[in-house]
């Protein structure tokens, strides 16, 4: 049994939710499979996991190198391996990423938002101003805005499966309430008001979910249908960036290049550097991101809150100086 066949057998009977199964049928089938793939299953060995990370690959190759390790931990569970290759001190895992998160000032968030379509403006206000993910934005219908308190429910967003968009609850089913700053109601209203709401529908969760329809502030530049991100990404997003000086413009015939670090989460991390900036507490500012660990919005976030060691400076600074004056009147 080759490779190939084998990871196609386990993507077969994986049953984790739809998303998720897609992204890692797509990091199998579309780059592991192209290099391992004829490959006896049997005949692994780390040379052949070295040799694999050695070909220049997607930006996402950790996440690939994960997916195939899982791959080969079944076939060990299976009989068809002893060990996983992958686990071998001589291989080195890609490196997990970029590592701390520098966010965009707003100088070239507002750049971004002046390049986009007129009618995608106000997504910049909502990722930039409220921390919403590109999917939440895209699904947000009018009962998500409450003007009169001040306040935007995130219940759903629009998802991109192999079959077609659908509705879906937010990640990790964290339905959240995030404060509205006025500004950014004012957007959205004028938004609203250049920019009538359109009723969509699409299936719930599922390419045959039964069919929901929400009264949606976004829908695509040349029909009244749901966003799809890539459509956004290539047509409106990269342009954007290319006209804020931020991307290069491709060449002719070519596509704009790869910018993970600038695509549109890089929103919700301006909003989270606002927001510990003034002072927000990370158990709040986690809640407004929709993390289910407070935990993890420090790892993420840590670097950009404000300086412990001035804080700790003035305080000891403070005592002493209130010490040293209750001496001083004293002494007189």
């Amino acid at each position: 049994m080759t490779f190939r066949q084998y990871a196609e057998k386990w993507l077969s009977t994986q049953t984790t939710d739809m998303t998720t199964r897609e992204s890692v049928d797509s990091a199998i089938r579309g780059h592991a499979i192209r290099y391992l793939g004829p490959r006896p299953l049997g005949s692994f060995k780390p040379e052949h996991i070295r040799d694999w990370l050695a070909v220049p690959a997607s930006s996402y190759r950790r996440v690939i190198y994960n997916s195939v390790s899982t791959v080969l931990n079944a076939a060990v569970d299976d009989g068809h391996l002893t060990k996983n290759p992958c686990h071998a001190q001589s291989v080195r895992p890609p490196a997990a990423g970029a590592g701390r998160i520098v966010p965009w000032g707003a100088e070239r968030v507002f750049a971004v938002r002046a390049a986009l379509p007129e009618r995608y403006h106000a997504t910049v206000d909502l990722g930039g101003g409220c921390g919403l993910r590109q999917g939440e934005i895209f699904g947000l219908p009018v009962e998500g805005i409450n003007f009169d308190s001040g306040w935007l429910h995130v219940a759903n967003q629009v998802k991109v499966t192999k079959a077609g968009l659908v509705f879906a609850p937010p990640k990790r089913n964290k339905e959240r309430d995030i404060p509205l700053p006025a500004r950014v109601a004012h957007v959205l209203k004028q938004h609203m008001d250049t920019f009538s709401p359109v009723d969509v529908t699409l299936p719930w969760l599922r390419p045959d979910g039964p069919p929901v329809t929400k009264r949606l502030l976004f829908t695509r530049l040349d029909w009244a249908g749901a966003v799809r991100r890539t459509d956004f990404n290539d047509r409106s997003w990269k342009p954007a960036l290319v006209a804020a000086g931020i991307i290069p413009a491709p060449k002719l015939g070519e596509r704009h290049q790869a910018a993970r670090e600038h695509g549109m989460h890089a929103l919700r991390h301006f909003y989270a550097s606002v927001l510990l900036d003034a002072g927000e507490n990370v158990k709040a500012l986690s809640n407004y991101l929709g993390h289910n660990d407070p935990g993890f919005t420090i790892r993420v976030y840590t670097h950009l809150m404000p300086s412990s060691d001035t804080r700790a400076r003035k305080a000891v600074d403070s005592l002493y100086g209130a010490r040293a004056l209750s001496l001083t009147h004293g002494a007189k």
